[in-house]
């Protein structure tokens, strides 16, 4: 349970200290006299990150599990294979790459079909983005993970059941919820599959593009024929699991792999902040310290980005503006955890995103809808002139052009605002500097340095994603 800042200063500050104050407190008040209260005394910037530390249970990040090495090699191979695309022409890697800091750096996402001018991908003719933004993959091994995705349509429940878009038909022995979420991007049409006239790039039909929708055991069984036809891919799977007979493995043996190496390749090593709250005050530049106690108390931000991850992994409607295709087949929008959870009450609802490592993968919010920190930071501050007053203009290609603001859709968004967003806080210039120079102060070590991951060459022979 969150303790109050009475509380917790119980815990934090110095017994010297709270003895002066409880002296201060009953002095200069006669026998007849009722005691006058005393003004509390105005904590100082550390004693504020203390109290927000202690009431919202931040502990430094824990290190990942340890991975098996066969494992994780097998997983590096599948990241950064196309052979998992229905087109061969889309990886993990593509919109997950190490160069972009296991995002892509984009606003919403091109998957298969896409086109790279530069370093950046654009969509290919006659495809459409995806409908939201690329997410990091940092720390994903830590297991105070409970969802995956944007719309938390990979979760576990407070009893420990898990819930994917498969239900019943989710094969067992997954790994982790990591390894559940690495089940579904190949499922994904716009994603990695593909549609059902496609031809992969050697002109062939697309197999995977041509199952229907939802029959996800077909999918992942075509998948794991495909990958144990490779002579280096069956070696690379009995490596791995030694135990198992190679050809009754389930395409759940592959996400196992995915997961374990994303686990390995991107946990991020402790950051500046990890470091203050394990006791080292130095770790923190003054600027960053002023904005860590603004994210604990004025800026009321660790209401949502609470705990050691940051965030509280719910769901909240912040208004954001809407653009592109959207995942509703009726209409090109994109409700969020609404249509997951079929509850109105949480249409334009997301999951509230980890800030660790944020200041490495802009732009922010479910659909990139903002390009800084400081741009997302000032959404949260005035959320309905922010999304009436949105400017598209600095969007992707097309993406300009795909923007769904007319006013009855805004008045929409409104009416499912999360009660949090009513009564924003109101911070000043100088405090949003300091929010985000603390963001800066969440950086993990080695989280901007993780290239050297990406192999040279892999089984299905096909060019890597560069």
């Amino acid at each position: 349970m969150r303790k109050t800042g009475s509380e917790v200063l119980q815990h934090t500050l110095p017994i010297t200290l709270l003895i002066g104050l409880l002296a201060a407190a009953s002095s200069g008040c006669g026998p007849d006299e009722p005691p006058r209260p005393e003004p509390e005394p105005e904590l100082t910037v550390e004693e504020q990150i203390a109290v927000g530390i202690e009431a919202w249970d931040i502990e430094p990040l824990p290190e990942a599990e340890p991975q098996d090495p066969a494992k994780v090699e097998l997983g590096r191979m599948l990241f950064f294979d196309r052979i998992l695309s229905g087109n061969l022409d889309t990886s993990c890697a593509s919109c997950h790459h190490p160069r972009e800091m296991t995002s892509d750096d984009i606003p919403l996402s091109a998957g298969t079909g896409a086109e790279v001018d530069g370093q950046k991908r654009r969509l290919g003719q006659g495809r459409t983005w995806t409908a939201r933004n690329s997410t990091e993959l940092f720390n994903r091994g830590v297991s105070a993970w409970r969802t995956q995705f944007w719309d938390m349509r990979i979760r576990t429940t407070d009893d420990g059941h898990l819930l994917t878009p498969a239900g019943s038909r989710l094969p067992d022995g997954l790994d982790n919820l990591l390894a559940a979420q690495a089940m579904f991007p190949v499922t994904e049409r716009d994603e990695m599959r593909g549609e059902r006239w496609d031809t992969d790039i050697h002109g062939e039909p697309n197999e995977l593009g041509r199952i229907v929708d939802g029959l996800f055991n077909q999918m992942w069984s075509k998948l794991m024929v495909r990958l144990l036809e490779n002579d280096e891919y069956r070696r690379l799977f009995a490596q791995a699991y030694p135990d198992e007979p190679v050809d009754e493995m389930g395409f759940e043996y592959a996400a196992n792999a995915i997961a374990a190496f994303e686990i390995e390749a991107f946990s991020a090593g402790p950051s500046p902040w990890d470091r203050y709250v394990a006791g080292e005050q130095g770790a923190l530049s003054e600027p960053q310290k002023r904005g860590a106690a603004v994210f604990f108390g004025k800026g009321e931000c660790a209401q949502c980005h609470s705990g050691t991850l940051l965030t509280d992994q719910k769901p909240y409607n912040l208004a954001v503006p809407q653009f592109g295709p959207g995942r509703d087949p009726d209409e090109p929008l994109d409700i969020g955890f609404g249509r997951v959870s079929n509850d109105p009450d949480y249409n334009f609802a997301f999951r509230t995103p980890s800030l660790r490592n944020a200041a490495l993968t802009p732009p922010y919010m479910h659909n990139g809808a903002y390009e800084t920190i400081e741009e997302a930071i000032r959404h949260h501050l005035d959320p309905v002139a922010s999304l009436k007053g949105y400017d598209p203009s600095h969007l992707e290609g097309d993406l300009s052009e795909m923007m769904h603001d007319d006013p009855a859709l805004q008045e929409r968004i409104l009416a499912t605002l999360s009660p949090q967003m009513h009564e924003p806080p109101q911070l000043t210039d100088a405090e949003v500097d300091d929010l985000v120079a603390f963001m800066d102060a969440l950086t993990g070590e080695g989280a901007d340095d993780t290239i050297d991951v990406v192999p040279e060459s892999v089984p299905s022979g096909l060019p890597l994603d560069q």
